[in-house]
């Protein structure tokens, strides 16, 4: 039996008090709290930055800046998807015992992440402005498009990945070497330029490259090309099509094998 739909005052709600159970659940017990979330992108960027700027000696203007603006949003979609397995194994008790939506537990998870991501982009402003890379104007509509297309996108296959793991445990494992793959796939370490001319192709058919290039492009440059603007909706709303359809198509299921 699937749950009833709340109203639009309930649902905001619920989706409230679920966010800020995510957040004292995450940092419980711990002394940085918040901090953590910063010190994990910046730590990888500070071990990529020496090794392919200062070892293997990558000729690349402004190459910490360039890592920062990829690394904050990657961390967003990542851990997003990776904790996404658990969410309704860790909230199976709720699940049992009280109706709701059981897709907010995703949009709460998403949601949380991005409050973080929301939150660095002062940490990444502060790096432009060592640079000398100055925020445009287009930051006033582009930053939003583009926190409502990576929502949708990863809000999307969390669920596909929160739903699955019910009915496929193996999916948890599954999932933390696909986005280790999928990072290395997706240029986040490396400009579009290093791709060699024939396999260009493949940044548009990778769902999280054009969201991932078009932060950089606004950070760096400032302007949000329409080309990747194009892709990262199209694959946004695939995400968030398939991740919906297949959680419609087995919620009534959760409270028997959750």
């Amino acid at each position: 039996m699937t749950t009833e739909a709340p109203s639009l005052t309930h649902s905001r709600d619920l989706i409230h008090v679920l966010v800020a159970k995510e957040l004292k659940v995450r940092y419980r017990s711990t002394f940085l709290g918040y901090a953590w979330s910063l010190l994990h992108p910046l730590a990888f960027a500070t071990v990529f930055f020496i090794l392919f700027r200062v070892v293997m000696r990558i000729e690349m203007e402004n190459y910490a800046l360039f890592l920062i603006a990829g690394l904050f949003p990657w961390q967003w979609f990542q851990n997003s998807l990776t904790s996404a397995s658990q969410l309704f194994l860790n909230n199976r008790t709720l699940i049992k015992k009280v109706r709701f939506p059981r897709s907010f537990l995703v949009v709460a998870g998403v949601t949380n992440d991005l409050i973080h991501f929301a939150i660095s982009i002062p940490v990444i402003l502060g790096f432009m402005l060592h640079f000398r890379v100055y925020p445009t104007w287009t930051w006033m509509w582009a930053v939003p498009i583009l926190i409502v297309m990576q929502l949708a996108l990863t809000y999307g296959l969390a669920l596909v990945f929160a739903t699955g793991n019910l009915f496929f445990r193996d999916l948890e494992r599954l999932v933390l070497i696909l986005t280790m793959l999928w990072f290395y796939l997706t240029p986040v370490l490396y400009p579009v330029s290093m791709i060699p001319e024939r396999w260009r192709w493949a940044v548009y058919v990778n769902p999280a490259a054009p969201v991932i290039l078009s932060w950089k492009s606004v950070f760096l440059q400032g302007v949000l090309p329409m080309d990747l603007l194009g892709a990262g909706v199209c694959w946004a709303l695939v995400g968030a099509v398939a991740g919906q359809w297949l959680y419609s198509k087995l919620e009534w299921r959760f409270a028997e094998v959750v």
